[in-house]
């Protein structure tokens, strides 16, 4: 990855990899809020890359996608080598 990244293509980049686990997975933007104690539309606009996250947030997400949190930041994986 390039390290000269903006913040905003970024954060794209983490949302497109937070869908991709999450439909993976076979849960909704609810279901998944469910188990995070997150506001569904909170996850989508962090897919779509609308919103920042914090560190916490991503480790609340990874224990609800049962994956580990790095998992979030392999952005190298693709649809090919899925996490699970």
């Amino acid at each position: 990855m390039d390290i000269e990244i903006s913040n905003s293509k970024f954060l794209n980049i983490f949302g497109e990899r937070l869908k991709y686990i999450r439909q993976q997975s076979n849960l909704s933007y609810r279901e998944l809020g469910k188990r995070c104690d997150l506001d569904y539309s909170y996850i989508s606009k962090v897919e779509k890359g609308e919103r920042n996250i914090q560190l916490s947030t991503i480790l609340e997400l990874a224990k609800g996608l049962e994956v580990h949190p790095k998992d979030l930041f392999d952005f190298s994986l693709s649809e090919q080598n899925p996490v699970k």
